[in-house]
Order: structure tokens, then C-alpha cells, then sequence
């Protein structure tokens, strides 16, 4: 981070900002639920194929996002994201992408907006990345456990769920934030 920030203006604002993707689709993950003891409560398990992908990125210091619903994950959609990150971090300040070393992550054809760095994490380790555990609160609060009718059907679940967690932003710093993350970095 520190090689990332010598490289900027001096007083140059840094956000950052951790990001990842996730397939969801009719094939859908299950997760744990509460019960009583000794019961074994049931869940439905489409065996339908249609998904999608969302890519998302959070910055927890400032409890916000960007997200894009797209159907292939691939460079090509890398470079959508990025773009739309770009929009969201502060006017002149300059965001530092966490993310983890996927093939697209790293394409040569990538165009980073000027206002991003992309800061690969080494490589197996998910734990790093504060967006696999957004996630993971997404699919226990809003897409595990249900049957979804179609293709738009996903779509529109995974809209409703990023959106409901950018209202809320307490959610997003509390998961997200990492204290590593911030080493070096004037507040």
C-alpha cells in the first residue's frame, strides 16, 4: 500500500476498497438455520442451472459499494466493474482495490481508471478479502434457501440484496472493516 500511496499526490485521499464475485443461481447454496433440538428443518434445492454472476466491491470505512449483476464472469466484465467502481470513490480521491488473483483480475486487456490500483492478495486466501464475507451475510439474509422461477427472477433477487445491504452501510463498515488494511494510511 505504502509503494501505491508514494506513487499519488501528497494528500491524496485513499479508500480502500475490497472486491470479489459470487455466482448465484436456481442451483442455490443451502445454509445453516436455527431449529429446535433434535429437529431437522427442511430446505428446498432447485437442481435448475440458469445463474448469473455479481461482482461487488465495498469500501468499509465508508460503508458503501458498487455492484454489477452481469451473466459471465470474464475480463470484459472485470473492466464493467472497475468502471463502475470508479464512479463511486470520492471526488479526488484514489482507491486501492483488495482483491484476490482470478485470471480477469490480472487480463492484460484490464484499463484501470485512473483513480483505482488494484492490490492482489496472496494467492488461497479468501479470509483476506472482506467481500467474500459480504457475501456470505447476502446469501444467509437473502439468497440461500429459496427456489428461484427464472433467469430475472435471480437477476431481481440479487439486485434487491445488494441494494438492501448499501441502505445498510453499518452492516457493510462492521463486516468489512480489517485494521491491516489501514496500516500506513493518515486519517
Amino acid at each position: 500500500m505504502e509503494e501505491i500511496r508514494s506513487s499519488l499526490a501528497p494528500d491524496t485521499p485513499v479508500e480502500v476498497w475490497f472486491q470479489d464475485e459470487m455466482r448465484v443461481g436456481q442451483k442455490n447454496k443451502l445454509t445453516y438455520r436455527w431449529a429446535r433440538t433434535g429437529s431437522r428443518p427442511r430446505a428446498v434445492h432447485d437442481q435448475r442451472t440458469q445463474s448469473t454472476y455479481l461482482f461487488g466491491a465495498v469500501c468499509p470505512e465508508l460503508g458503501t459499494g458498487a455492484a454489477l449483476v452481469l451473466p459471465f464472469c470474464n475480463s470484459q466484465a472485470m473492466q464493467l466493474h472497475l468502471d463502475e467502481i470508479a464512479t463511486k470513490v470520492s471526488p479526488g480521491a484514489h482507491a486501492i482495490i483488495i482483491l484476490d488473483q482470478a485470471g480477469w483480475h490480472e487480463a492484460k486487456e484490464l484499463k484501470v481508471p485512473h483513480n483505482i490500483s488494484l492490490m492482489p492478495l496472496p494467492p488461497r486466501s479468501p479470509e483476506l478479502n472482506s467481500q467474500e464475507d459480504i457475501w456470505q451475510f447476502m446469501r444467509q439474509n437473502w439468497l440461500s434457501n429459496r427456489v428461484f422461477k427464472s433467469y430475472d427472477d435471480v437477476v431481481d433477487h440479487c439486485c434487491y440484496a445488494w441494494n438492501t445491504l448499501i441502505a445498510q452501510p453499518w452492516n457493510i463498515m462492521s463486516i468489512g472493516l480489517r485494521d491491516w488494511a489501514y496500516i500506513g494510511r493518515s486519517m
